[in-house]
């Protein structure tokens, strides 16, 4: 028998057979590395057995931009940014991808369907800020649009002025 994919809670399972609204968990078991739920399930009324894999169903927010067009978010686009930043610093890949699950993870948690670009683009700052001071600033200069030395001179003095959070 063919599993069914639900993303139902697991009391309102419908059974395939009989479309019986009342069903129970006999056997439930973390699958995919614990990202996915195996359930064996029983129908109530027609007591055939089948299975379901449950997945949380992590959408990303699209994104506003500033001139009020919305785009899906792009993660591409999103490493492509940091990479240009990092462009010759010592920060390993895996750095860099931890960075990115962290500011996925964070908009996530936002619980909204749609942000304004600006919130990625501090997410990013804080991260790169986290990765390597050099690359931060090279992002900064582009993302606020610096305009003179003096610009530059100030966020450098900022940051150390700020404690070292090593």
């Amino acid at each position: 028998m063919d599993p069914l994919f639900c993303r139902c809670p697991s009391n309102a399972m419908h059974c395939p057979f009989c479309g019986a609204h009342d069903t129970k968990v006999i056997d439930s078991r973390l699958v995919a590395e614990g990202d996915q739920v195996r359930r064996r399930r029983e129908c109530l009324a027609c007591e055939e057995r089948f299975t379901t894999f449950e997945t949380a169903e992590l959408v990303m927010p699209r994104l506003i931009k500033q001139d009020g067009s919305r785009q899906p978010f792009d993660e591409d686009k999103l490493r492509a940014g940091m990479q240009r930043a990092l462009e010759k610093r010592p920060v390993s890949v895996e750095r860099l991808e931890a960075a990115i699950a962290h500011i996925k993870h964070k908009l996530r948690a936002t619980g909204e369907r749609e942000v304004k670009s600006r919130v990625l683009g501090e997410l990013v700052m804080l991260e790169l800020q986290k990765l390597d001071e050099v690359a931060y600033i090279r992002f900064a200069s582009v993302y606020r649009r610096f305009q003179d030395l003096n610009e530059f001179r100030e966020e450098i003095e900022r940051l150390a002025r700020e404690p070292s959070k090593d």
